[in-house]
């Protein structure tokens, strides 16, 4: 039903045409009414109204062809109020004229009297123009609105797209260096590789599932953290230090998901490797009122240099891409880097 009354709707703002057939249509019906002074229609009053209508649709059409494109769309007020009452007195004096002196000429025989003084035409003129120039810039609004929401929908589907994108480099990437984990633990034959393999499950059915809705709970983001600790732990040096402590005042706040893992690979992948005595990741989640904040600082390996364009290639670079898609004017992402650590602030306003 809703489809249906749209697409009359659409239908009816686009033919113009339609539109004055409509509009003339009615408003020939009502003047009939007035103009007809017997109880029945005669000739006469079909004539009378036909007449009416044409020196009424001049002015009306003169306004909504001419005067409001050429004059009111283009802010020239004055302009148009100037030509709006000119024609509303030239016109309904025209009527009056037509009427009282050159209609007999025009049609003898019928003897048509004028009904009404020239201040009584001039207020039906004006009601009939200030109506439709009304109609018109309901219209306008209209088709304005709509184009504007063509708009927004054309934005909107272009941002799902590059976040799209985004989280598609996010996630072969994330699962290219677990499958390395696992794959490290077989070859060794180490017994905890079944319960890397569950963890890697937890991770995937998180990095698959939920990272393709809008928005995820903090809570949610925080065990994914968790678990990716968990599965890292198995490749780590066991006197590497790890900590990852979380403040938060409220676990349903929703955020967009897949924002914290890449900082938390990145300072994996970067710092704890390489021939460097301790090591380290310090990770603190922190949420207060409207706010949501990540700090994860790492000390610098000696096999990549972070920093640049982005640590890991997709790294860095992806999640500022994101935050400016997702949270435009609501973020920040700070990075300092000094000769042995790395460190990263992260904070969004959620409100």
């Amino acid at each position: 039903m809703i489809t249906i009354t749209n697409k009359i709707r659409n239908l009816f703002l686009r033919n113009t045409l339609l539109q004055h057939l409509l509009f003339w249509s009615v408003s020939g019906y009502v003047l009939l009414n007035i103009f007809t002074l017997s109880s029945s229609y005669q000739q006469i009053d079909y004539i009378y109204t036909v007449i009416f209508m044409l020196s009424l649709a001049i002015p009306v059409e003169l306004n909504l062809i001419v005067f409001i494109p050429r004059f009111l769309n283009q802010k020239k007020y004055a302009a148009y109020l100037l030509v709006f009452v000119s024609s509303l007195f030239i016109f309904s004096l025209f009527n009056q004229v037509l009427f009282s002196r050159w209609i007999d000429f025009l049609l003898p025989g019928y003897y048509f009297i004028s009904y009404f003084s020239f201040s009584d035409i001039l207020k039906f003129f004006l009601v009939f123009m200030v109506i439709t120039t009304l109609l018109h810039l309901s219209k306008e609004w209209f088709e304005l609105k709509d184009a504007s929401q063509k708009m927004m929908f054309l934005e909107k589907e272009k941002i799902d797209a590059e976040l799209k994108a985004l989280a598609n480099q996010v996630n072969p990437h994330f699962l290219f260096n677990s499958l390395n984990v696992l794959y490290s633990l077989t070859m060794n034959n180490r017994k905890e590789a079944p319960e890397a393999i569950l963890k890697l499950s937890d991770l995937l059915r998180y990095v698959i599932y939920d990272s393709s809705t809008e928005q995820v709970t903090v809570d949610a983001e925080v065990k994914m953290i968790h678990d990716f600790i968990d599965l890292q732990r198995f490749r780590t040096n066991p006197d590497a230090a790890i900590h990852f402590d979380t403040d938060i005042d409220d676990g349903q706040m929703k955020i967009a998901p897949m924002l914290c893992l890449p900082l938390v690979e990145n300072s994996f992948k970067h710092g704890l490797k390489g021939d460097v005595k301790d090591t380290f990741v310090k990770i603190n989640l922190i949420t207060s009122d409207d706010q949501f904040r990540i700090i994860v600082e790492n000390n610098k390996g000696t096999v990549d240099r972070v920093g640049g364009n982005g640590s890991g290639g997709v790294g860095l670079k992806n999640i500022r891409n994101r935050l400016e898609l997702i949270y435009p004017g609501k973020h920040s992402l700070l990075i300092i880097e000094s000769g042995v650590t790395f460190r990263v602030e992260m904070e969004i306003n959620l409100g």
